[in-house]
């Protein structure tokens, strides 16, 4: 039995109430609050990893992986350190891309919930 992660096929998950597994953001990326992060992983496979992350209220510093994610609630800003880019405002609805490597800030005022496919 493999213990790879899949998503039934003709089945509905609901991404939007999934339960997460929470932890406090380390103390060397806080930039403000005391945020926390939870994730889990819906599926798993050779064409890469579609799950769920949420952060709550605070701001934290994170380097990327490769993602392609979309906001399903929340409100959030993203600073991009570097490569420097012009900052990006989260709300529901928002799809955004992130390369390996980028240096971000994540501010988040109203916690943010994604659901994001990594290669």
């Amino acid at each position: 039995m493999s213990d790879v992660m899949r998503l039934l096929a003709a089945t509905v998950t609901d991404a939007a109430s999934a339960a997460l597994s929470y932890e406090p953001v380390p103390a060397d990326q806080v930039v403000a609050g005391s945020p926390t992060t939870g994730y889990v992983v819906l599926d798993e496979g050779p064409s890469g990893t579609v799950g769920v992350w949420e952060m709550t209220p605070g701001a934290m510093r994170d380097v990327e992986a490769d993602e392609v994610f979309m906001v399903l609630a929340g409100a959030a800003t993203v600073e991009f350190e570097h490569p420097h880019s012009s900052p990006i405002v989260l709300a529901p609805g928002s799809v955004v891309r992130l390369e390996a490597g980028m240096k971000t800030i994540w501010t988040v005022r109203e916690t943010l919930r994604k659901v994001y496919v990594a290669p």
